[in-house]
């Protein structure tokens, strides 16, 4: 695990089951002189025997017993808020020089102070140590990380479910929310901090769970959120371009998710190589790589054979080495759903189960056609009405080929924006890929965050209507906001035979405006609107009424 050494061996409480959520009821108390010696700090006299229990970077989520890290934020350093921090009973502070300085500065800190060169590297593996997060993991606990673009959050889903299928209770870290086994947990971020991602795993292996499956995020990556976190499997759905705010170029965005991929975060992968990112993933990965096409466009391990229609989804055949074959179905539409579950079946062959396990697992079960909320989830049928998170042009230009209604006379409507202070690049081809996609474009405001919301229109606008001008498209292109507004013209807009398609915000319910969170699920608008026309809606218990 690491050179830690509790101080003794019997685990004492880490908090009241009513905080510990985010980590294991019990801790091996570890003591601070081996922390120190991680980190290569000596600690001198009576503070080596210090026990630590847990690790926050958050002091408003420090507990007794936790070391608590103080990092540089973006206005304030944690080292303001370290009296906070052991007022609420942390016994040690983590910090760098800077941090140090600060605490110089005031009254003296009343327990000891690490201090390192950069915090951030150490806190990964520091929280696999306290919490014995990957103790024992290659004997009995499966962990499963997927990253890409588009995708993560139904594959994640989609393996969680057959997992479930499998008889293996288990568990999910991801956009939407925290499962440890049937508990949920709100989750506020695609991948949590590492100190609450190791806290999470250990709480998991409390818990008997023998699997879990993970988001993994460029951003996790990049802020070290998945650091000291050493997955089974590892699957890659797609890279399209998107969070080049962050990344300057998408060869850097590639190089970020590629790390993943090596013997440090983890052991084998699945790779889906139906763009040329996943083949160049495939061939440069550090560790073992099951090849996946879906598209049969390319050689690989693991390939899509044939594809049907059955109801709004898909049944297809899966084929891989040896005649292995694989005969599966799922009930979401579009085709990036095929690709969705095929990777999630394949990354849990490569967790060790045998094929035809899995094949009677999903004979019994369906697991492939769970619903994921926020995702191509289903409101009405006539017309019918989906809300799906495509907020970038890929993730669009395939939400709307995936509802485009087969009757001729019939039409497609989109609402969507674009999210503020983001990769400003992909706004006019969003735009763009709308107007050659569907009939009736309403661009409306998404996040705009502290951006401000009419110029990110007119980016979308631009892209749009230069669209149907140069290519002479058909379609009709609305302004409406706000985007309530805009939802409900949308439903004026239709008939029982058309398509409605939301786009953008999926699960989420909050939009944020110049600071200021403001109510709003698309699900509950464009239930509301379809209700005051008449229209029957789907009950569905994750839509709050």
């Amino acid at each position: 695990m690491s050179d830690f050494t509790p101080s003794h061996s019997s685990a004492v409480p880490a908090a009241p089951a009513s905080k510990a959520r985010f980590r294991p009821a019990a801790v091996e108390p570890v003591r601070l002189a081996s922390i120190g010696a991680a980190v290569g700090v000596a600690v001198p006299g009576h503070a080596a025997d210090v026990t630590v229990t847990g690790i926050t970077l958050n002091s408003r989520s420090v507990e007794a017993g936790d070391l608590y890290v103080a990092l540089p934020g973006a206005s304030r350093h944690g080292a303001d808020f370290v009296a906070q921090a052991v007022g609420a009973g942390a016994v040690a502070v983590l910090t760098d020089d800077a941090g140090a300085r600060l605490l110089a500065l005031g009254n003296d800190t009343p327990v000891p102070v690490l201090v390192v060169d950069k915090p951030r590297n150490v806190v990964g593996p520091l929280s696999a140590a306290i919490y014995g997060s990957t103790d024992g993991a290659e004997d009995d606990f499966t962990l499963f990380g997927v990253t890409g673009t588009n995708g993560k959050t139904t594959t994640t889903y989609f393996i969680n479910s057959l997992l479930r299928a499998l008889g293996t209770r288990s568990g999910l870290i991801g956009t939407i929310e925290i499962l440890a086994g049937t508990e949920p947990i709100p989750s506020l971020l695609t991948t949590p901090e590492s100190t609450e991602v190791h806290g999470l795993l250990a709480l998991m292996r409390e818990r008997g769970l023998g699997a879990a499956a993970m988001e993994v995020s460029s951003h996790a990556i990049s802020y070290q959120r998945v650091d000291g976190v050493l997955f089974d499997v590892a699957g890659f759905t797609n890279l399209t371009q998107d969070h080049l705010d962050l990344h300057g170029t998408m060869d850097d965005y590639f190089a970020t998710k590629a790390e993943l991929f090596t013997p440090a975060r983890a052991r084998r992968a699945v790779v889906t190589v139906d763009d040329e990112w996943g083949r160049r993933l495939a061939g440069t990965a550090g560790i073992p790589v099951t090849t996946l096409s879906t598209d049969g466009q390319a050689a690989a391990d693991w390939a899509v054979a044939t594809t049907e229609p059955r109801g709004l989804g898909t049944a297809f055949t899966l084929k891989g080495p040896d005649g292995a074959e694989l005969r599966l179905h799922t009930g979401l539409p579009g085709s990036f759903n095929v690709a969705n579950a095929a990777l999630a079946a394949v990354m849990v062959l490569a967790g060790g189960v045998d094929h035809a396990v899995l094949q009677e697992a999903v004979d019994t079960a369906d697991p492939f056609t769970v619903a994921v909320p926020g995702r191509m989830q289903l409101v009405a049928e006539q017309p019918a009405a989906v809300v799906d998170f495509a907020h970038n042009t890929d993730a669009l230009a395939r939400a709307l080929e995936a509802v485009r209604p087969p009757a001729p006379d019939s039409r497609l409507i989109v609402v969507f924006g674009a999210t503020g202070q983001r990769d400003q690049g992909k706004r006019p081809a969003m735009g763009a890929v709308a107007a050659r996609l569907a009939d009736t474009v309403i661009i409306t405001d998404d996040d705009p965050h502290d951006e401000d919301a009419a110029a990110i229109r007119a980016d979308v606008l631009a892209g749009a209507e230069h669209a149907r001008s140069s290519e002479s498209l058909p379609c009709e292109i609305l302004e409406v906001f706000p985007r309530d507004e805009a939802i409900r013209r949308a439903v004026e807009l239709a008939g029982p035979s058309d398509s409605i398609l939301v786009a953008g915000r999926g699960h989420e319910v909050w939009q944020e405006v110049k600071g200021v969170n403001l109510a709003l699920d698309d699900r509950v608008e464009l239930r509301s609107a379809l209700t005051a026309r008449g229209f029957n809606v789907l009950q569905d218990d994750r839509i709050e009424s």
